[in-house]
């Protein structure tokens, strides 16, 4: 049917049929229930489904309340999938972080990007963005770190004991797949590179979010997610098995636990 023939059924103007089909504007139940009786959509599984989705759409986002701009779009997208694939090279994955390692995080930014104000904002939101993991139908995720992870040190040996500790603690959950690629096992193509592939079962096409320094990247085009599928997949040949990955990350833990805390002068501010 053209746009024209379905615009003349719904009695709306074709322009409306197009933002719809565009993703421009939203739907109400009562276009679902039209455009399903056009189409011939008769499967009442189906229509419920079609119906859900709809209220659903007009439901505000618990992230929308917050300012997060660009990354907005990612939380979404995040709450939606099914599964994520993660891979990275210097940090621990958002979602695995601890609040001081979160907070160690923002304050190695630039002054001017974050006040203490907005970095614990952002904090809530990561804590938040966590849930996906533990909520009744969880997201399934697998993250492979590379070993450098978990040798940086961030926010202190103290803060890194404990982020390690919660690695470890997650990693048993039944839905959590995590794998270190060590030193040895040598160069790699995602050595500079750190990204997430996002999946929605079959309900939408698979998703890859890239983050730099500059901004950030959502590749879509069936071709380049395959490209990173397969390198996902050969860093999966690479990493250490989950009893060895937990193993080294208890033995580096335990390094951390034995360091010296380094004493601080405090200087008065008067």
């Amino acid at each position: 049917m053209t746009v024209e023939q379905v615009a003349e059924q719904l009695l709306c103007s074709p322009s409306k049929v197009s933002r719809m089909e565009t993703g421009q504007r939203g739907v109400t139940l009562r276009d679902v229930r039209d455009l399903c009786r056009i189409y011939g959509v008769t499967d009442e599984t189906q229509v419920s489904r079609l119906t859900t989705l709809a209220r659903e759409g007009k439901q505000q986002g618990w992230w929308q309340s917050h300012e997060l701009d660009y990354f907005a779009t990612y939380v979404g997208l995040e709450e939606a999938a099914t599964t994520l694939f993660g891979y990275q090279s210097s940090i621990v994955h958002g979602l695995l972080q601890t609040v001081d390692y979160a907070r160690a995080m923002y304050k190695a930014d630039l002054p001017s990007e974050f006040t203490l104000e907005r970095a614990e904002e952002l904090i809530k939101v990561r804590l938040r963005r966590q849930e996906v993991i533990t909520r009744n139908q969880p997201l399934r995720v697998l993250v492979f770190l590379d070993e450098a992870v978990l040798h940086r040190v961030v926010g202190g040996p103290e803060v890194m004991g404990a982020q390690l500790d919660h690695l470890v603690e997650v990693a048993g959950l039944p839905n959590v797949t995590l794998g270190v690629i060590p030193y040895s096992a040598g160069a790699h193509p995602a050595m500079d590179n750190a990204f997430s592939i996002l999946d929605f079962a079959k309900v939408a096409p698979s998703v890859v979010y890239v983050e730099g320094l500059m901004g950030w990247l959502y590749i879509e085009r069936p071709q380049e997610v395959t490209r990173y599928r397969q390198v996902f997949e050969y860093l999966r040949g690479m990493a250490l098995g989950e009893e060895d990955t937990i193993e080294l990350i208890r033995e580096t833990g335990r390094r951390y636990s034995a360091a010296p805390v380094p004493r601080i002068a405090w200087r008065s501010k008067q």
